[in-house]
């Protein structure tokens, strides 16, 4: 069962591993157990530490597990949770790295916050994308130059490993697997049985300590909802500030500082995660899919689907269509 090809994983109940490291943030230790354990009996959580005895969180408690390190050989996804930044070594103790080392090659890993400073340091970004907190992205890049670090982004999707960014974004990654695993109907299904939007706007940009707004600033919230009911028409900029009543310096200013992105590339977010959707759900051809969302031909949507997740169409709709039977 080891070598079974993830789309045949809706078969069985997949063993997700969670590593809890001296030092664990609590609040991201127990994402993966909240999301993961809400997908209607898909996945198996289980926690283990380097050595089977408890670990001291950041905060005032220390947590108990029931295994070792022994349970990551046999899990399907690794997940590695947060620690303090103070906490994060250049290089890892030994049995941290032993620990690490009982992971199956076909096993998938995943990253929370400050978890990729451990990957990083095991050597297992050599050369890939990944992402951290924010704030942390300029220690990172010192520390491990060869890693492509983005920090703009809420995840990392890089095949076999999978980082994610500060906090929450643990959810949006978690939910991410669901998706990945067994389409979006479940990954909605989860999300609203844990009260979390299914899938968060913009990266992380939009988070970063910035200057308060002056006061009186409207927002661009109301906007963003208009163009979102109209994402078949070609909206464009002046489109957008009118209905915003705002001239289009102040519209793109005030939209990058609420969204951490420009109105133009959130459009094609929004229009690529809508044709994503009716690709998985529908039977509509890329042509018309294209004209739905707002991209003036099949071509032009397979070349932005290719830059956002460098698959086709018809790949991804063979991938999913796969995952949710």
């Amino acid at each position: 069962m080891r070598h079974v090809e993830r789309t045949q994983w809706t078969q069985r109940t997949e063993r997700v591993v969670v590593l809890a490291l001296d030092g664990v943030y609590p609040f991201e230790l127990g994402i993966p157990s909240r999301i993961l354990g809400a997908a209607d009996g898909r996945y198996e959580v289980l926690t283990c530490t380097v050595d089977g005895r408890p670990v001291r969180t950041n905060a005032d408690f220390t947590i108990g597990v029931e295994h070792g390190p022994e349970i990551l050989a046999t899990a399907d996804t690794v997940v590695i949770t947060p620690v303090s930044p103070e906490r994060m070594p250049a290089e890892l103790p030994d049995e941290v790295r032993g620990a690490l080392a009982l992971i199956s090659p076909d096993a998938r890993i995943v990253s929370i916050c400050t978890g990729a400073f451990v990957l990083a340091a095991a050597g297992l970004l050599e050369g890939r994308r990944a992402t951290t907190h924010w704030q942390l992205a300029d220690l990172f890049r010192r520390m491990y130059p060869h890693v492509d670090l983005d920090p703009d982004v809420l995840f990392v999707d890089d095949g076999r490993i999978l980082t994610s960014a500060g906090a929450a974004s643990g959810v949006d990654v978690c939910l991410h697997l669901v998706r990945k695993d067994h389409g979006s109907e479940l990954a909605n299904t989860v999300a609203r049985r844990c009260v979390v939007p299914p899938f968060r706007d913009g990266g992380q940009a939009q988070y970063i300590e910035q200057p308060v707004p002056e006061q009186g600033a409207t927002s661009t919230a109301g906007t963003r909802a208009w163009a979102l009911e109209r994402l078949d028409e070609p909206l464009t900029l002046g489109d957008l500030s009118g209905h915003a009543r705002m001239s289009l310096r102040t519209f793109a200013r005030r939209f990058s500082d609420e969204v951490g992105m420009s109105p133009g590339r959130w459009l094609i977010q929004q229009r690529i995660a809508r044709a994503r959707h009716l690709l998985e759900s529908s039977d509509l051809s890329v042509d018309q899919i294209a004209g739905r969302v707002g991209f003036a031909t099949g071509a032009s949507l397979r070349q932005h689907l290719h830059a956002a997740i460098g698959v086709s169409p018809q790949v991804y709709r063979r991938t999913f269509q796969t995952a949710a039977r």
